[in-house]
């Protein structure tokens, strides 16, 4: 087992593609009430876990093949628009978590502010809006040029400026910077999945063949009961 697998938990396999990942590289569903399946993206609520790539190619084969059903041998109702669904959870987590790096004093926002920390070289992340003029963020990538040591700076630029107008509690946010901390790891580390997930960075995600998938349909799942990050 890999050095990221023993960081974040034992293996999980996947309902799709048959192999097993680490948690943070797949997304955990769970039967809520009604017998809905629901997305679990924390990986924290109570009952029998099914799992699939990090991927929404994934998750709408998943959807496509009814392997939810077979996996958990149970009538269970899923979206049609679960990938989209999913999308949605990742993307507001990630906004709540620049949300918290915000109140942690983590987070600026305006031009100027945000090229100054970028040049000082005390930026961890900037963000940009997706929305916003082209030439602000080249001036930005210039500023991290200039900065005194040389080092990769992530640039989110996924976000719409209202977007980012709601997670720090401020209007016409186009420009922000955030300072190193925990809570600048947290956003980051939730931008990377919601990345990953609409780019379909998750591996290896080539399907088997859907009629093997039935005849070999022996998908592990996890014992009941909530798993913490």
């Amino acid at each position: 087992m890999n050095r990221r697998a023993e960081r974040e938990g034992p293996e999980r396999t996947c309902v799709v593609t048959r192999q097993g990942r680490a948690p943070e590289d797949l997304i955990r569903f769970v039967v809520g009430p009604g017998d809905v399946l629901v997305p679990d993206i924390r990986r924290k609520l109570p009952g029998r876990g099914v799992w699939v790539s990090l991927s929404t190619a994934a998750v709408g084969e998943a959807v496509k093949r009814r392997a939810f059903e077979r996996s958990l041998k149970t009538k269970v109702t899923v979206s049609p628009e679960l990938p989209a669904e999913v999308d949605a959870l990742l993307a507001r987590d990630a906004i709540q978590a620049l949300a918290m790096a915000n109140k942690a004093g983590l987070v600026v926002s305006g031009f100027a502010k945000v090229e100054a920390l970028a040049q000082a070289g005390r930026a961890a992340a900037v963000i940009a809006a997706s929305d916003g003029a082209e030439d602000g963020k080249r001036k930005i990538g210039q500023a991290l040029r200039r900065a005194p040591v040389a080092k990769e700076i992530p640039v989110v630029a996924i976000f719409a400026a209202t977007e980012l107008e709601l997670a720090l509690g401020r209007e016409h946010v186009i420009h922000a910077a955030l300072a190193p901390g925990p809570a600048t790891e947290g956003f980051l580390a939730r931008w990377r999945r919601l990345v990953r997930f609409r780019t379909n960075d998750a591996g290896e995600t080539a399907f088997i063949d859907p009629v093997e998938s039935d005849a070999r349909d022996q998908t592990k799942t996890e014992p009941a009961g909530p798993k913490a990050e």
